[in-house]
């Protein structure tokens, strides 16, 4: 019996490390085709850091395709979007307050929604492949209008510009680019 024990004993911490190998080598794997990235806008007192992955646009029909209109996206890969602010914000006149976030989005052809939830830190989608959102910690939802342009980014990109008073994140990819403003 003690031979019994100690035989499904080592069964089982084999079976657990090879486990955690094949999750290691599934979250190397999705990180290589959608590598981690850390934008960080800083001005005056106020510090934005949005940490995000960046997918490939690969030959993929992005917008109404990979990324379906009218459903909500997770704005990038992987996990969610996340959205860190040192101050409060003010987007279209409504007020974000300081603290952190996930990032969502709703595109459309003609407009876009973006969302800032207050859970953050989860897989972006759930295991039915929906998006890994709870709708009632959304805290802020502001509409856009996306650009259509001739230039295209292979990969997904946020960054930041100052424009006078006003500050915008903006979201590219494929040949879509979608500027959201917001003063401080």
């Amino acid at each position: 019996m003690k031979k019994f024990l100690i035989i499904s004993g080592v069964a089982v911490a084999i079976l657990i490390m090879l486990v955690f190998a094949v999750m290691y080598f599934m979250k190397k794997q999705t990180k290589m085709a959608s590598p981690e990235e850390s934008v960080v806008f800083s001005q005056d007192k106020l510090t934005i850091n949005v940490f995000y992955n960046r997918p490939y646009k690969k030959g993929r029909v992005i917008y109404g395709g990979l990324v379906p209109y009218g459903k909500v996206w997770r704005t990038g890969a992987n996990e969610a979007t996340t959205f860190k602010t040192s101050q409060d914000l003010k987007f279209e006149g409504k007020t974000l307050r300081k603290g952190t976030y996930s990032l969502w989005t709703i595109p459309g052809e003609d407009t876009w929604t973006i969302i800032f939830n207050s859970e953050y830190g989860q897989w972006g989608v759930s295991s039915d492949g929906e998006a890994n959102r709870s709708p009632d910690r959304d805290v802020l939802q502001v509409q856009v209008h996306p650009v259509l342009q001739d230039r295209e980014f292979e990969q997904f990109t946020i960054a930041f510009e100052k424009l006078g008073e006003e500050v915008e994140m903006v979201l590219m990819w494929d040949k879509t680019l979608v500027a959201v403003p917001f003063t401080y």
